[in-house]
């Protein structure tokens, strides 16, 4: 039986564990819950899962949450101490880190430092702190369970082999909404549009990092890291059809690739459950009627945004926390129709050519790299906001 603790219960990748637990009920137990606002939500969730502990990040719903389960014996935290609370909760051997974005880094740290068995759904933590979540992961003598659909797949494909006879690891992408459009139509790309991804159904944050290929950068900062490999023998394919999520090439000329449905309720289970396989709602592909699974290198002209994260893992330092807190700015001043969607890419390549880059051995380093990431994007936004103005 698993004890599990969700961060970021209320999120996309929250929610579906939750559907994932519901499938199997004898192997999975939720004993804490943690979300960001929602506190009506994880009341709910109280009522239906009975964890011993809750967390609202948001220290203002405290009150509302509190009465909403004062017939429960559920203790009802609040703050970011209160979300370490449910990362480190002793009931949980298991934590799923989905919390969105840097906030999530403590409490991926304060799990880690507890010596939970760590799913990790949260790449912006270990882009801006891979080093550090590593070297303490050793430490502890412990293993990040990947649940990303991507990092899921190369997993899988290593099951059983070498890691001395791996050639490179191939993360395909969708292309996001975008990937059909010219550069002319990219200028007048709308937030909405980037939000009707053609495969996934996931958070608007992540899903425009898709239409930018921002997200793709980032995996590939975080493939380094999970996998222990070099920059350059990771590529990145686009392959529309989302069948094959990852593959996995080796020495002899062989390429292991894992195919599913875009479903990320089978990732989540396979790292909740350590690599078990029960039965599932998600049916097996229907090869047949794939036809034809495409694939073709990204188009750095229109997307050139993917060169640059990757370009920024490569440096090091502070550079993938610094570029990582840029374009959460930037991601939200699109989705708030502040900046064009060319403008993302644009000030990307601008604020990482004006960095004077610096190691990040310590959490101070990385929160600090992070602020400047996002100071630097705000001016950007702030002074393209006065040029469209004028």
């Amino acid at each position: 039986m698993v004890k599990l603790s969700i961060l970021g219960a209320s999120g996309s990748i929250g929610k579906q564990a939750l559907q994932v637990a519901d499938w199997q009920p004898e192997q999975i137990e939720i004993v804490a819950l943690s979300a960001g606002h929602n506190w009506r939500f994880l009341a709910d969730m109280a009522y239906k899962y009975r964890p011993a502990l809750v967390a609202i990040a948001d220290e203002s719903k405290y009150t509302q949450l509190r009465a909403a389960l004062s017939g429960l014996p559920t203790q009802v935290v609040a703050g970011e101490s209160g979300v370490e609370q449910a990362a480190s909760c002793a009931q949980a051997d298991t934590v799923l880190a989905a919390i969105s974005g840097m906030a999530g880094l403590r409490p991926l740290l304060a799990a880690i430092e507890a010596e939970k068995r760590i799913c990790l759904a949260n790449k912006e933590a270990l882009v801006a702190a891979g080093q550090l979540v590593m070297d303490l992961l050793r430490k502890k003598q412990l293993v990040l369970n990947p649940v990303d659909s991507e990092h899921s797949a190369i997993w899988q494909c290593l099951a059983g082999e070498s890691q001395a006879e791996v050639s490179r690891l191939i993360l395909t992408a969708s292309g996001g909404a975008f990937r059909d459009f010219s550069a002319e139509q990219l200028l007048a790309a709308t937030a909405q549009q980037a939000l009707q991804h053609p495969n996934w159904r996931m958070g608007a944050k992540i899903t425009i990092d898709c239409a930018t290929m921002v997200n793709k950068g980032l995996e590939v900062i975080e493939a380094r890291w999970l996998f222990d490999i070099p920059y350059e023998k990771i590529e990145v394919l686009v392959h529309p059809q989302s069948i094959i999520h990852s593959m996995v090439a080796y020495q002899d000329g062989s390429i292991k690739a894992q195919l599913a449905l875009p479903d990320m309720r089978l990732p989540i289970q396979y790292a909740l459950l350590n690599q078990a396989r029960p039965t599932t709602a998600v049916p097996a592909p229907d090869l047949g009627a794939l036809r034809q699974p495409s694939f073709y290198a990204p188009d750095s002209q229109r997307f050139p945004a993917l060169d640059i994260i990757r370009r920024a893992g490569e440096m090091g330092g502070i550079a993938p926390a610094f570029i990582n807190g840029a374009n959460e700015v930037l991601n939200q001043a699109f989705l708030l129709e502040q900046i064009s969607f060319v403008a993302i890419s644009d000030a990307l390549a601008e604020l990482l050519a004006t960095l004077r880059n610096q190691s990040a051995d310590n959490l101070d380093a990385i929160f600090a790299a992070d602020h400047l990431g996002r100071e630097g994007a705000q001016k950007y936004v702030e002074t393209h906001m006065r040029r469209e103005s004028i």
